[in-house]
């Protein structure tokens, strides 16, 4: 075991970096794929399931390598830390098993694709402890840091090169990730969603979080991002020198609040030349954005517009 960047890594050194778009919208409505519980590991299974799953990331890294940009290669781990395991009846172990298995695809993919103007760091994926909705039930950051412990340590005894927690609802479990990364030694990046009124589902203002997990965990996130959101829901809030901590964005194709999206029976999956355009609108609010991916709804269409557009 040999993580290939976790203590330098490239997309902190200004180069534009793509990542994937919506895994689970597009392998479910695109692909027709069974994803229980919004669960994409179980198809790393085998067979035609888990075929389709390295398709999906394989279309990703052709444009990267086309384009010569960077690829943050993000496991399909969201669902993937026990608690929503046992909902879907895994054990600890069998679910450790599952997110080794995922960073060992990740690590075909990048032997398969990277080159010298695509480096490609491979991230374990951590999704929240509940709803990526809606914070129903908050942890403090111990309980936390307890809960996603497990999860950081199996990422940290593989190649993975960081941990990004994905659609993050409230301070106090990014803070328990963070301390439980910061305690296995590895990058972590923190991505929080947001309302149509570009605060969190907690209801605290985007400022204020970042503002409160940097305090409590001495600036740890290395970054962070804003993801499940469309650009028009935060953009209005993006003002003052904490922005400058920012450096990913995957944005809904949709601009649907999260109460719609969640009842929608179709995909929505917007206009990829407007959202392209949208984030582009974005380079003077967050100088420092230069990771640039997509979340509920979008595809490889979105990614390739967005790169498009913001190139």
């Amino acid at each position: 075991m040999s993580a290939k960047y976790r203590t330098n890594l490239p997309q902190l050194n200004g180069k534009t970096f793509l990542t994937d778009g919506g895994i689970e919208t597009t392998l479910i409505f695109h692909d027709g794929l069974d994803l229980p519980l919004f669960s994409a590991f179980v198809l790393l299974d085998g067979g035609d399931e888990l075929a389709a799953l390295k398709a999906y990331f394989e279309r990703y890294a052709a444009i990267a390598r086309e384009n010569e940009t960077g690829f943050i290669l993000e496991s399909p781990t969201w669902r993937a830390s026990h608690g929503w395991g046992a909902q879907l009846g895994y054990s600890v172990t069998q679910i450790a098993d599952y997110n080794r298995r995922a960073i060992d695809l990740m690590q075909t993919i990048r032997d398969a694709y990277e080159t010298d103007a695509t480096p490609m760091p491979i991230s374990g994926c951590i999704g929240p402890q509940g709803d990526g909705y809606s914070p129903e039930t908050m942890m403090s950051a111990e309980a936390a840091q307890a809960y996603h412990t497990h999860q950081v340590e199996t990422f940290a005894r593989t190649d993975a090169d960081m941990v990004t927690a994905i659609t993050m609802t409230y301070a106090e479990e990014a803070i328990g990730i963070t301390r439980a990364a910061q305690s296995a030694g590895m990058p972590v990046v923190i991505s929080f969603t947001v309302e149509t009124d570009g605060k969190l589902p907690s209801g605290q203002p985007l400022h204020d979080t970042i503002m409160q997990v940097d305090a409590a965990t001495n600036y740890g996130p290395v970054y962070y991002m804003i993801n499940c959101a469309h650009p028009t829901h935060f953009e209005q809030v993006l003002t003052g020198a904490w922005v400058e901590r920012i450096r990913g964005l995957r944005a809904n194709a949709s601009t649907m609040s999260h109460a719609e999206l969640d009842e929608a029976e179709e995909l929505d999956a917007g206009d990829p030349v407007d959202l392209g355009y949208r984030y582009n609108l974005l380079k003077d609010r967050l100088p420092n954005l230069t990771v640039l991916g997509g979340c509920c709804g979008t595809d490889h269409r979105h990614i390739e517009e967005i790169y498009r557009a913001y190139s």
